[in-house]
């Protein structure tokens, strides 16, 4: 384990390869974990270190304390959000840090545990999924301040529950239940709070038994219509090139093959 006094950063064996889970947990616990532009911009560090790691098969976020995240530091972003140079520039970083998590070649996954508002439920939404505790609270909560979502939730979040459910969050700056979140579709599933890490790291072994190859291309095959607005013939074409390439020139896709011909574990290198 690697720590600072914002960020705790883990590789935790999932197999007998020692494939690993990269854990990344803000830690700021007594303040929520709000998410500065320092701990902003080393998240962006964390996130390309863990993802050029080839042992690291997947990449998880978590919180300390009771919180995932709550949002922004509010010490510092009174004064932030008032300057004309800064907070333009904030808000750019912040969008390139979180935009970044889907062109990483791994799975991200958001384990929420407890609250996630504000620019929390925005790191969130730029996960892959996310698997949240029994104890999980999460919404926009910017307007009931007079402040307004600026790190993708006015995006992304209509694109995670559809248009009318995420107005009727925004407008309304309710948080949701962990029950009320999977049934919108906002988590993948719950557990209890003290198997959110265990969920993680079930998670990271059942990825590290596939094709780093092949995960790595579904995910930029799968986020091309999310982030780059393909549409559905592009998105087949995109599809249709991609799986080409992989299979004519991959050795994992001919591996994977001749493993279920001899009814043995695959062996992928990645290549």
């Amino acid at each position: 384990m690697t720590e600072n006094d914002k960020i705790l950063v883990e590789r935790i064996g999932v197999d007998e390869h020692g494939s690993l889970l990269g854990l990344v947990t803000l830690n700021r616990p007594t303040e929520m974990n709000p998410l500065d532009w320092d701990t902003g911009l080393q998240l962006g560090r964390i996130f390309d270190e863990l993802s050029a790691d080839p042992l690291v098969r997947v990449v998880a976020i978590t919180g300390a304390g009771r919180a995932f995240s709550a949002g922004g530091d509010m010490k510092k972003y009174k004064a932030l959000q008032r300057d004309a140079v800064d907070f333009p520039q904030f808000l750019e970083d912040l969008h390139r840090i979180f935009a970044r998590i889907s062109q990483q070649p791994k799975p991200f996954v958001a384990l929420v545990n407890g609250i996630a508002v504000a620019g929390g439920i925005e790191l969130m939404l730029s996960c892959d999924f996310a698997i949240a505790s029994t104890s999980a609270k999460i919404g926009d909560a910017h307007l009931p301040f007079g402040q307004m979502g600026g790190g993708g939730v006015l995006t992304l979040l209509p694109r995670a529950v559809g248009p009318a459910r995420a107005r009727e969050l925004i407008f309304s700056g309710r948080l949701l239940t962990s029950e009320e979140a999977l049934g919108w579709g906002l988590v993948s599933k719950i557990v209890d709070d003290d198997q959110l890490r265990a969920a993680g790291i079930a998670f990271a072994a059942d990825v590290a038994k596939k094709s780093p190859l092949a995960v790595a291309n579904a995910k930029s095959v799968l986020n091309s219509a999310l982030w780059d607005g393909t549409g559905v013939h592009q998105g087949m074409r995109l599809e249709r090139e991609v799986t080409a390439r992989y299979c004519l020139t991959s050795e994992d896709a001919p591996e994977g093959l001749d493993a279920f011909a001899g009814k043995r574990r695959p062996q992928f290198t990645g290549r």
